[in-house]
């Protein structure tokens, strides 16, 4: 059994077996594999109630009572992804990797993604202990095969790797950390073309803890996360490997819980994925993987790998998970931790937004004013050139055009736009015309007009707005529509949803610090409302009144502390539990509320994202946020769009859109991540 560094608690899934008999092991498997047919409970049993270094007893007990081959038996009796599993959890953990890395380079063709996940991930005792298995068992030296099978900076950073020789000293110098920061930015984004090199050394052999600080005062530093230059600067297999370089060092469970994810997530599974993560991490770190699992993907794995698995091959993926996390919503201790430092992460995050719109230099109006005019005259309309006169300016510039428009032409610009373009590019295009806040107001209005109410863009516009924005809102709505929106929500909601949507209508959300004894206050009001709380007190609609007051009215900042002391208190994450607890249009508030205090940017490439998966496109709610984020934080819900789904915004809206519109769109994204 892997052992855990000193003073550190055992994280792995899979525990030695107390009263442990490897002959008696040996007798059961062999009795299990004799005769017609094979007792395959029994020999999942056995194999994933022991630990590894038990397994290898029970070998060497099985030779010596029967001269025969455990493994090899097992092969012969067993097929399929279950012999596949079986087998490997019978091989050291060494030779295992050994086995999989000879795999990834035999025949033709490589599999790199094997090849990345095993050298990113390995500590440097790993590494040297695989280097060995595999001159062992294949009498080959790995570096000259790696060296044969792959090329370029790719092969060269494999190469480093496979040295174990990454610094492991805690000890970090701050001046040491700046020079790496500094030669990472002049070896990337100040350089034409990139230094490899510079980036090869620095991620390939500095200790964890100096390049977790080189990580942070890189953003503070550039604006932006060393993933978003390392996308950037490098290409193909080169920047995948870098790219998990940096999740292992950030946190090796989190690299393999979203590998898991993507194993199983649509159609098919990515079983020598799967197996080989279960088998390697099960005497480990599988604790940690599971409860980041459960935080990040809100499941546990253990309900993920239940529905997308069968038979034999299930359970015994089940029994190296160890347990379910989702029971009753709870986390399990260390998993709350893992969730209070996500909200501590979001209280001491400083990223600057950024818009992928912005003015344009040597501005014109009134070159455009006729420009746009000429491409709306005679027969036909020259749409590219709408586009691209749009789509590259400012909304303040594009007011400007209006005007000068008008005064040239004596002609209303939007009109006459409304006459020549149609369908999704005129909703668009015309969204951009319009002054942000008339935008969003004549957003709330369409979600209220008409039977039905589109309670989802009425959460989406007031629980994302600033006070500011809000503000601008209500006076544009009173502008265009002569009636307020507070008299509109109460007229087309009811009850707990529109009393929230009134009071975030009212724009005067706090705006200072937190309080930390007002947030131990306001997360035990939450506990209460939640009823997970030891001693609830006080009627349950005073408690909802204080708990609406407190996520519509406190400050970011302090519903950030507010929401890790509901951690501490209750062991419990508050969304997952608002999610649990509540139901249909008051849950979606709350919920929306608390991940824009998390992370904004990423509740909206959320909702993008969400827009364009599956059958169908939602075109109005993806027109809706690209035209109200590209001059706010586009560029940022860009960055969290390809973090988590793995691929850039600009690809889905490729796949996913056609024609003009598709042109609009991808020239307000601003380009290829």
């Amino acid at each position: 059994m892997a052992k855990p560094a000193q003073g550190a608690k055992y994280r792995g899934s899979i525990h030695d077996f107390p009263g442990f008999d490897p002959n008696q092991d040996a007798e059961a498997l062999y009795t299990a594999m004799k005769g017609f047919g094979s007792d395959k409970e029994a020999i999942l049993d056995i194999i994933t109630s022991r630990s590894n270094r038990q397994r290898q007893e029970v070998c060497q007990s099985y030779k010596s009572l029967y001269g025969k081959d455990l493994i090899a038996d097992l092969k012969y009796e067993l097929t399929g992804k279950f012999e596949r599993l079986i087998v490997g959890l019978m091989r050291p953990p060494a030779y295992c990797d050994a086995k999989e890395i000879k795999d990834a380079i035999s025949g033709i063709g490589t599999d790199e993604k094997c090849l990345v996940e095993i050298l990113a991930s390995r500590t440097n005792e790993q590494m040297h202990q695989l280097v060995a298995a595999y001159k062992d068992a294949y009498e080959r030296d790995l570096e000259a095969d790696i060296i044969g099978d792959t090329s370029g900076h790719f092969q060269k950073m494999l190469v480093v790797l496979l040295q174990g020789t990454r610094e492991e000293d805690d000890v970090v110098s701050e001046d040491l950390v700046q020079q790496d920061v500094q030669d990472l930015y002049e070896a990337g984004e100040l350089k034409w073309g990139t230094d490899e090199a510079q980036f090869i050394y620095i991620l390939g052999n500095r200790s964890k803890q100096h390049l977790r600080l080189v990580f942070d005062e890189y953003l503070k530093t550039t604006g932006k996360p060393i993933e978003a230059s390392i996308r950037g600067e490098l290409s193909g297999d080169f920047e995948k490997l870098m790219l998990a370089v940096v999740k292992c060092i950030r946190s090796t469970p989190e690299y393999f819980a979203e590998r898991l994810f993507k194993a199983m997530k649509g159609l098919g599974t990515r079983d020598n994925t799967l197996i080989r993560i279960m088998v390697s991490r099960s005497e480990l770190d599988m604790l940690d993987i599971r409860e980041i699992f459960r935080t990040k993907y809100e499941k546990s794995l253990y309900s993920m790998i239940k529905n997308d698995t069968s038979g034999e091959y299930k359970k015994t993926l089940l029994k190296l998970c160890g347990g379910d996390d989702d029971a009753a919503g709870q986390f399990f201790p260390e998993a709350a931790q893992v969730a209070y430092q996500m909200w501590e992460l979001s209280a001491v995050a400083r990223v600057e937004l950024k818009g992928t719109v912005r003015p344009a230099n040597d501005f014109n109006p009134d070159a455009d004013a006729k420009a746009l005019r000429k491409a709306m005259k005679g027969l036909g309309t020259d749409e590219d050139t709408i586009i691209d006169i749009i789509t590259h300016r400012s909304n303040a510039q594009r007011q400007q055009i209006r005007q000068t428009f008008k005064s040239h032409f004596g002609r209303d610009l939007m009109t006459d736009l409304k006459s020549e373009i149609s369908g999704d590019l005129a909703r668009l295009i015309l969204g951009l015309m319009m002054p942000p806040a008339h935008y969003d107001a004549k957003q709330l209005k369409k979600a209220m007009e008409g039977a039905g109410t589109d309670e989802k863009t009425l959460i989406e516009i007031l629980a994302t707005r600033t006070n500011a924005e809000i503000r601008a809102i209500n006076e544009a709505y009173k502008e265009d529509y002569h009636k307020s929106l507070e008299d509109a929500l109460s007229s087309d909601t009811s009850g707990h949803f529109r009393r929230i949507l009134i009071s975030l209508a009212t724009g005067n959300r706090e705006e200072g610090g937190e309080n930390l004894d007002q947030a131990r206050e306001d997360a035990q009001v939450a506990a209460e409302i939640l009823e997970i709380a030891d001693t609830p007190s006080g009627d349950k609609t005073s408690l909802e009144t204080r708990f609406m007051t407190v996520l519509c009215t406190r400050s970011y900042p302090h519903l950030r502390r507010v929401f890790q002391e509901f951690i501490k208190m209750t062991n419990y994450d508050v969304e997952h539990t608002i999610k649990k607890e509540m139901s249909g249009d008051v849950r979606d508030a709350f919920v929306a509320i608390v991940q824009s205090v998390k992370n904004k940017p990423l509740f909206f490439a959320d909702k993008l994202y969400k827009s364009m998966k599956g059958a169908g496109t939602d075109e109005k709610t993806l027109t809706r946020i690209m035209v109200s984020r590209s001059e706010i934080d586009l560029l940022n819900i860009r960055r969290e769009f390809i973090e988590k789904y793995d691929k850039s915004l600009h690809q889905a809206i490729e796949g996913d859109t056609s024609g003009d519109f598709l042109k609009a769109l991808l020239a307000l994204c601003g380009g290829e991540d």
